[in-house]
């Protein structure tokens, strides 16, 4: 029997698992150019992969003024989403994007939290996917007919009113001067949410995109004190890159942390920003 990923997976052996069994999810995404992913899916892909649009498959339409930027999908549409790869109960999935998996880390997440926890990262993306030369296709796959069916795990996600009250443990994902408030290019209000520690989801990875080592994040974690907190809660922008951060903890202390979805831009829209270190 094959080998589960549940967190990275290398090029080298995501190689070996090439087969009807395993489903790729390619998950390429830019924030400022948001048809990019889909046009660089199109020109080169990871053999077999379905491609996976972060506004229109891994997220629900914005209600502005009471949503975040990136609501979680409806279950019932995702889940017909990753029948349409080929997902089944018994499948492996690998998820990828550029490289440093901002996004796929999204796909990862939403797969757990839909109930399916064989699903893994590829370490690097698609960058180090080419960098070892291995092959690439421009085929479209036909769409399948999985036989998934998802089993929501309520207790890997927290709403704004849990926020709120419970401070301790709580993690902003955001670039530090996003955090103090001094810069936001994404919301119109800028800063954070009072009683929340700052730990960016680019110190993860590498400057080529791969990942840092289980001990080097461990180290991450257990000077901003959450190795010792059951559940930790992370936020970002929009519930994207906070899952970053949460693969990183799942990494590096084998514990699950939990998502507030609506993170920032949700929060503004109901509670007062705090700003500063």
């Amino acid at each position: 029997m094959a080998p589960s990923f549940h967190t990275l997976i290398e090029p080298d052996e995501l190689i070996q698992l090439q087969h009807e069994s395993t489903v790729i999810l390619d998950c390429r995404f830019v924030l400022t150019d948001k048809d990019a992913g889909r046009q660089a899916y199109l020109k080169s892909y990871i053999p077999t992969a379905y491609y996976l649009d972060l506004d229109h498959d891994l997220s629900s339409p914005v209600q502005k003024g009471i949503t975040g930027r990136h609501p979680l999908p409806h279950p019932d549409i995702l889940e017909s989403t990753l029948r349409a790869s080929g997902l089944s109960a018994d499948r492996q999935v690998i998820v990828y994007d550029q490289s440093n998996g901002a996004y796929a880390a999204r796909a990862w997440w939403l797969l757990n939290w839909l109930g399916h926890d064989r699903v893994a990262v590829l370490n690097g993306g698609f960058d180090a996917w080419c960098r070892a030369g291995l092959p690439t296709d421009n085929q479209w796959p036909a769409p399948q007919k999985g036989t998934f069916s998802a089993h929501l795990q309520d207790d890997l996600v927290v709403d704004r009113e849990y926020v709120n009250v419970h401070k301790e443990g709580l993690v902003d994902s955001r670039a530090f001067d996003r955090y103090t408030g001094a810069y936001e290019p994404l919301d119109p209000v800028a800063g954070h949410i009072d009683g929340a520690v700052c730990l960016p989801f680019m110190e993860n990875t590498e400057a080529d995109g791969t990942w840092k080592l289980k001990d080097t994040l461990a180290e991450r974690f257990s000077e901003a004190n959450l190795t010792a907190i059951e559940n930790p809660v992370f936020y970002c922008g929009s519930g994207v890159t906070a899952c970053h951060n949460i693969l990183a903890y799942k990494i590096a202390t084998g514990k699950t942390a939990r998502l507030y979805a609506g993170s920032w831009s949700e929060w503004i829209n109901y509670y007062p920003a705090a700003t500063g270190p």
